[in-house]
């Protein structure tokens, strides 16, 4: 038979690509549509990022030390980087080695790793939501179940809530999207679990840094360090940082602390992911805590990030107080509004948003499963103040071109 006569069969994909969302790649990309005022991302302020020492830094390493930046690095990440990071987190209680760090290329490598060495399909991940999209994006392909836990003191037998699951997944110091601080007694009760249940403990902690109000609490990580004494850290905690929202996302460097025994499994996992992550970045890193650099920008961040988030919530009292609820965060990036009184849909608020210029974060992708559609993730580090009020402002006006088209279609309740 002519070839020209036989059924064209077009070569297939995992099936995991089915369930899969593009939101989180236009929230980043959004950044860049001309006049979008985008409060969707997580995205640190461009005016904070060292651009002329980090340029000044990669060209003297580079030529100081061409083998680290431009040639095959370990699979674990640069010693020196990783012995910095373990003398950064070392406390009387702590104690850390190279042995209990592994470097990653960015927090969603560290996700997509923890993925690999410990979850099969059908296997289930206990977490509190709304939780992190990229951490859900990034476990995808493994098709685990997910088990809600509510992280509040309190908690009535965490243990038992625990058991069966193959991780526990949780963002103490200010949950991306909630903006949620955990209180001493809940990590107290979450680490006692973990350690009696022997199940791995996530602690994610990208903005632990970006604290404005009040005292910070103990690292999970530290709780379990006095449960679990010795020469270093061999406990169940697996504990995530990153450069990201205290130097430059673009770096794409992170970290995992944990027990030596998860590090080798995770550096197993990461050989076959990309061998070893940009020896430049790391240096940089590396030299940016060296020389003070990281630590020169805490108090900025703070005090203009700060700035931001009360601007945002005074523009939302102004604008929205009729029909949303919120929390002011202590810290973090983020406001999570919740729709007050009459419902809208915060899928078709996004695309309102959109012709009003402005990019929201609807609620339903925090979620595993569908139907949670009444809450929406803001930013407020990105954009100055200026902009954060207009965009307010069009978000106002997009949550009232979807209320009248609700009405008009006898949708609201």
């Amino acid at each position: 038979m002519p070839v020209d006569n036989l059924a064209v069969r077009r070569p297939q994909f995992s099936t995991w690509l089915t369930a899969t969302n593009d939101l989180t790649s236009r929230f980043v990309s959004a950044a860049r549509i001309p006049d979008l005022i985008n409060f969707a991302g997580g995205l640190p302020a461009l005016e904070t990022f060292p651009t002329d020492a980090l340029a000044a830094l990669a060209k003297e390493l580079t030529l100081q030390y061409p083998q680290d930046c431009l040639g095959y690095g370990p699979t674990d990440g640069l010693p020196e980087l990783r012995d910095a990071i373990a003398d950064r987190f070392t406390s009387p209680i702590l104690c850390l080695s190279r042995e209990n760090v592994l470097i990653t290329t960015g927090g969603t490598q560290s996700l997509d790793l923890l993925g690999k060495v410990l979850i099969e399909p059908g296997e289930v991940i206990a977490a509190e939501f709304p939780t992190y999209v990229g951490a859900m994006d990034a476990w995808r392909p493994r098709q685990p179940q997910y088990r809600e836990i509510v992280f509040d003191a309190g908690c009535s037998d965490l243990a038992s809530a625990f058991a069966g699951a193959k991780l526990i997944y949780t963002v103490p110091n200010f949950s991306n999207p909630s903006g949620k601080f955990l209180d001493l007694p809940t990590r107290e009760e979450i680490v006692a679990a973990a350690h009696v249940t022997g199940i791995w403990l996530v602690e994610d902690d990208p903005y632990g840094a970006l604290q404005y109000d009040g005292p910070p609490l103990a690292r999970l990580i530290d709780l379990s360090a006095h449960r679990s004494p010795g020469a270093i850290y061999d406990g169940p905690v697996v504990y995530m940082g990153s450069f990201s929202k205290e130097l430059a996302p673009g770096l794409r460097v992170a970290w995992i602390i944990a027990a030596p025994e998860m590090i080798r499994a995770l550096k197993a996992a990461k050989q076959g992911a990309d061998l070893c992550s940009p020896g430049l970045n790391q240096r940089i890193g590396l030299a940016a805590m060296q020389h003070g650099l990281v630590d020169e920008m805490r108090p900025r961040l703070i005090t203009l990030y700060r700035e931001r988030r009360d601007a945002l919530c005074a523009a939302m009292e102004r604008h929205l107080s009729d029909m949303f609820v919120w929390d002011v965060p202590i810290g973090g990036m983020f406001v999570w509004a919740t729709i007050d009184g009459s419902r809208i849909d915060t899928d078709r608020l996004l695309a309102a948003g959109m012709d009003e210029g402005v990019l929201v974060g609807p609620s339903s992708v925090f979620f595993p499963s569908d139907g949670n559609n009444a809450a929406i993730r803001l930013n407020f580090t990105f954009n100055p103040v200026e902009r954060i009020e207009e965009g307010v402002r069009r978000l106002a006006r997009a949550v009232r071109a979807v209320q009248r088209s609700s009405a008009e279609s006898g949708e609201v309740r």
